[in-house]
C-alpha cells in the first residue's frame, strides 16, 4: 500500500530501520528513549523498530544508565559482529586489502606492493582476488558473510547493466577496464556479495566525511596527495561526494607534460612523482632504488634537516614552489565550490605535513577571492594513511544502512513467471 507522496509501508519501514541504525552507529550507546528525539520517531516506533534490529541481531546491549526517578534505561549498540566488509585501495605502490566488522575495526589485512608502478590489469585483478581470500582466511570468516567488497581505484568509474563499474585510468594506462567484471571471473566470493568501484579520492573523503576533519561540514573538499593528486566534493546535492579530477586542472599553459599525456596539469607540478622528478632534474639525488615514499622522505630530510646543519637549497626551492602550485590549486577548488573545508591526505600529504601547510595556506589564500577565502579551513586529514581502505569499507556499509540493515536480496532463480514471459513476448522487438 502506497502514501499519497508515493512511499509504501515497505519504504517507510526501511527509512525507520535506517535512522535507528545510523544513530546508534554515529552516536551510541544509546537508550530507547533517547532514540526518539535524536531520529523524530515515536516512542512505539523506535520500541517496534529496535525489536525488529535486536531480532535480526543488528543491535545488543550495552549496560544501563540511572533514569529520573525509574528503572535504568538499558542501552543498545550496533553489534560489530553482525556484518563484515572488505575495503582495497589500488594505490601507486601498493594494493592494500582490510577486512572489517561493521564497527569498522580492522579484524585482518593484507598487501601487495606493485614493482615499478607495474599496473597490469591482470596482476592488478589478481592482487584483489589473493587479498581477499586471505584476509577472510586469516580471520575465519565464510564469504558469504560479507556485506560487499568496496574498492578504491585511480581514474574515472562509469557503471553499466553489461560490464557493471568500467575503469577510466588515463594516468595508469587503463582504457575502459571492466575491472568488476574481471574480478567475478573466478571470484572466491559468492554471487550475492556485490562489488563497489569508485574513485580513491571520493572513497578517501567518505572516510574523513564520516570519521574524521570533515565531520559536521556541510561543505567540503578533500584532497588525495600522493603519487598525483586527486579530489572529492562534497555538497548538500552530492551528500555521499563526488570524485573531480583536480589534477588535471590546467596551471601552466604549454607547461610540463603530466602522466595524462595533457601539458602544464596541476599533477605535473604538485603530485609526487612529479615532485621528485624536479629534485632530480635541478640536481637532486634520491636515494637509489628507493620507492617513492622512501624517496619523498629523503627529499624532506635533505630540505628540513633535524640536526641543524644546512638545509639543501635545491629540495628546499622545489618544496617551496611546490606548495606554491599547490596552493594555486586549492584556491581554483575555494573559488568554485566555496566549500567550509578543504582536507588534505594521502600518502604524500600526510608526510609533507604540518611543515608544509602554512606554506599552502597562505598561497591559497593569495590566489583566491577574498570572500570564499574567508570562509575556508585548511587543514589535515586525520585517518592517516589507511583512508582509502577504510572509505572503500564504507561503500557497502553506506549501501547496507540505506536497505534498513537488509542485505540485498538474491535474484530469482529458475524461469520467469508467466506474466513477465507474457508481456516480453509482446513487446517490439
Amino acid at each position: 500500500m502506497a502514501e499519497r507522496n508515493g512511499r509504501t509501508v515497505r519504504d517507510l519501514r526501511r527509512a525507520n530501520r535506517t535512522a535507528v541504525l545510523q544513530r546508534l552507529y554515529f552516536d551510541g550507546p544509546l537508550s530507547r528513549f533517547e532514540l526518539g528525539p535524536v531520529t523524530g520517531l515515536s516512542s512505539g516506533s523506535v520500541s517496534n523498530v529496535v525489536a525488529d534490529l535486536v531480532a535480526d541481531g543488528l543491535l545488543e546491549e550495552a549496560g544501563s544508565v540511572d533514569s529520573d526517578g525509574g528503572r535504568p534505561r538499558t542501552l543498545l549498540r550496533v553489534a560489530p559482529a553482525s556484518g563484515h566488509m572488505i575495503g582495497v585501495d589500488v594505490g601507486e605502490t601498493r594494493v592494500r586489502v582490510e577486512l572489517f566488522d561493521l564497527t569498522l575495526t580492522e579484524l585482518a589485512r593484507a598487501e601487495r606492493p606493485l614493482e615499478q608502478r607495474r599496473y597490469e590489469v591482470e596482476g592488478i585483478v589478481g592482487h584483489i582476488r589473493d587479498g581477499i581470500a586471505q584476509v577472510l582466511d586469516a580471520a575465519g570468516i565464510a564469504p558469504e558473510r560479507l556485506l560487499g567488497v568496496g574498492i578504491g581505484v585511480p581514474g574515472i568509474v562509469e557503471r553499466g547493466p553489461e560490464h557493471g563499474a568500467v575503469v577510466h585510468g588515463q594516468t595508469i594506462g587503463w582504457d575502459a577496464v571492466p575491472l568488476e567484471e574481471l574480478l567475478r571471473a573466478g571470484s572466491p566470493l559468492p554471487e550475492s556479495v556485490p562489488y563497489f568501484i569508485d574513485n580513491g579520492a571520493k572513497t578517501l573523503g567518505q572516510a574523513e566525511m564520516w570519521f574524521g576533519g570533515g565531520r559536521g561540514a556541510h561543505n567540503a573538499c578533500v584532497v588525495l596527495f600522493g603519487s598525483g593528486v586527486g579530489a572529492c566534493l562534497v555538497t548538500p546535492d552530492v551528500e555521499n561526494g563526488r570524485a573531480v579530477e583536480w589534477g588535471h586542472l590546467t596551471v601552466r599553459v604549454r607547461g610540463r607534460r603530466c602522466r595524462c599525456g595533457a601539458l602544464g596539469c596541476l599533477e605535473a607540478y604538485a603530485g609526487a612523482e612529479a615532485l621528485l622528478d624536479r629534485w632530480r632534474e635541478e640536481g637532486g639525488e634520491p636515494p637509489s632504488g628507493a620507492d617513492e615514499e622512501t624517496a619523498l622522505t629523503a627529499m624532506l630530510a635533505a630540505a628540513y634537516p633535524a640536526d641543524g646543519a644546512e638545509a639543501d637549497p635545491v629540495a628546499l626551492a622545489v618544496l617551496e614552489e611546490t606548495a606554491e602550485y599547490l596552493g594555486a590549486g586549492l584556491s581554483d577548488l575555494i573559488n568554485l565550490f566555496q566549500p567550509e573545508r578543504i582536507l588534505i591526505g594521502g600518502w604524500a600529504g600526510l608526510q609533507l605535513g604540518t611543515r608544509f601547510l602554512p606554506a599552502v595556506r597562505r598561497h591559497a589564500t593569495a590566489y583566491a577571492l577574498r570572500h570564499p577565502a574567508e570562509k575556508v579551513t585548511v587543514e589535515l586529514g586525520r585517518l592517516g594513511p589507511d583512508a582509502v581502505t577504510v572509505g572503500a569499507a564504507i561503500l557497502p556499509l553506506a549501501d547496507f544502512f540505506s536497505r534498513g540493515g537488509r542485505r540485498p536480496e538474491p535474484l530469482p532463480v529458475g524461469p520467469a513467471p508467466a506474466w513477465r514471459t507474457a508481456l516480453e513476448e509482446r513487446a517490439p522487438h
